[in-house]
């Protein structure tokens, strides 16, 4: 029987129910996990305390993130700073995350990966050394628009991390001041998100329609007293 009711807990018992989640799902390979949603939605956060979880069930993770595959600058605003078509169409080397990263923990791969092959602090490539997972680690992997076409097969289990756009421009706000120690940046902030990053997501949502293939959604808008549910056409996962 297909769950389709929503579940509310604590944090503490979203996660669990998580890491429940990816127990239950067998592969031959190391299982690739999608942690997906607008920018400030939580997804790095989500990662982290599901990181230590499984670390602590003695299971192998392996953490990166979309911003590791970035392109260089001067490509990812080719189309202008405030370019919505640019954040979605330009900013990402997928062809690189799947060649040196998803594929190889994939079903026919050798299990050998790079976790990162762009530098942002620096705005140049890199090249970290080559490592050979355990057939049964995990990738989590957090970003945006992972649940496009170019990557929607290569996950083995699809969380979507939601939160109302409105709310990510407070999120955003309130890190930016957290990082800088003063608001100076707040218009800055706000004009990258009104411009940029939610005109982009309503493009991913209008031609991904990314919760349609979400085995899991979070609902993060409340961070300690989060909402979740399995997705209908997801009857694997029961959580």
């Amino acid at each position: 029987m297909r769950e389709t009711a929503r579940n509310q807990g604590s944090r503490g018992e979203l996660i669990g129910r998580l890491a429940e989640a990816i127990r239950s799902v067998t592969t031959e390979h190391p299982l690739r996990v999608a942690i997906d949603g607008p920018p400030a939605a939580g997804k790095t956060t989500l990662a982290d305390e599901l990181a230590v979880v499984l670390r602590a069930q003695d299971r192998a993770v392996i953490r990166a993130s979309i911003d590791d595959f970035l392109f260089p600058r001067a490509q990812r605003y080719r189309r202008g700073q405030y370019s919505a078509e640019g954040c979605y169409f330009d900013a990402h080397d997928h062809a690189a995350l799947c060649r040196v990263l998803l594929d190889p923990l994939g079903p026919s791969g050798d299990r050998r990966f790079q976790h990162a092959v762009y530098d942002k602090d620096t705005d140049t490539p890199s090249t970290p050394p080559a490592t050979t997972a355990p057939a049964d680690a995990v990738l989590l992997f957090d970003g945006v628009f992972l649940l496009r076409p170019e990557l929607i097969d290569r996950w083995d289990l699809r969380i979507f991390v939601s939160v109302p756009f409105e709310q990510t421009i407070d999120r955003a706000r309130d890190r930016g001041t957290a990082l800088a120690g003063s608001t100076a940046d707040t218009a800055e902030i706000e004009r990258s998100w009104r411009n940029r990053y939610i005109p982009s997501q309503q493009l991913y949502f209008a031609t991904a329609r990314p919760t349609d293939h979400a085995d899991i959604i979070v609902y993060n808008d409340q961070l300690q007293r989060p909402t979740w549910e399995v997705r209908p056409h997801s009857s694997t996962y029961r959580i």
